[in-house]
């Protein structure tokens, strides 16, 4: 899973992005509210972590734009003050949750479990499926009935991201920043090619036409 970190503090940052890197997580930082709110924007997040005061757009500022276009990501906010009446307004901004700073690293690892489990992509012993076809985050691979595909790594992550958003159009760009990164060497045609991959394996057990094409727009989990 993919968490974006949004935090002016450079030393608070690194060790946030340190510890969660160690949890497996996939991560993308910043220190800027204005790039913060161009990456939560993309809509590739799992997660995200939030300073209150940012530089150029605070974090209420962010969770209130980002609400207003739909974008339900999980927030939580890092916040100095303690006083109800702060809480109370970072929650009404459509926050999901809030950590008073400083914080216990145990604490905060206890939240993000807890707001993933919420929304359902928390569990890694549990699979995640829709229709014929699931994944087990626990084996990294997918299955159609119990026909296991011998997914590559790559080729998970794309499944699962698309089991996520089942339904949802996932552009290219979106399916790119989340898979392989922003600041990846190779290009966007990756995208194309790895859809042809999972498709062919799916192909193999009934499951060839789970993966639509959208023209014009990307690409869905959706059954014909």
């Amino acid at each position: 899973m993919r968490i974006l970190v949004v935090e002016d503090d450079q030393m608070l940052r690194e060790v946030v992005v340190d510890v969660l890197k160690e949890e497996k997580y996939l991560i993308d930082e910043t220190g800027s509210g204005e790039e913060g709110l161009y990456l939560a924007l993309q809509g590739v997040y799992d997660l995200l972590l939030l300073d209150i005061m940012l530089p150029e757009i605070n974090g209420l500022e962010i969770v209130k734009n980002l609400r207003s276009q739909g974008n339900a990501v999980p927030i939580l906010l890092f916040t100095a003050k303690d006083s109800v009446q702060d809480r109370v307004v970072g929650l009404n901004s459509g926050a999901d949750d809030y950590l008073i700073k400083p914080f216990a690293i145990p604490e905060l690892l206890a939240r993000i479990h807890a707001l993933l489990r919420r929304t359902g992509m928390g569990s890694k012993e549990g699979e995640l499926g829709y229709g014929d076809v699931s994944i087990n985050p626990k084996l990294k691979d997918g299955f159609i009935g119990k026909q296991a595909l011998q997914l590559t790594s790559k080729e998970y992550e794309l499944l699962e991201y698309l089991i996520l958003n089942q339904g949802h159009i996932l552009t290219r760009e979106q399916i790119f920043d989340r898979i392989w990164g922003f600041e990846s060497e190779t290009t966007i045609g990756i995208v194309d090619l790895y859809i042809h991959y999972l498709r062919k394996k799916m192909a193999s057990h009934g499951g060839e036409n789970l993966i639509q094409t959208i023209r014009g727009a990307g690409f869905m989990m959706r059954e014909k």
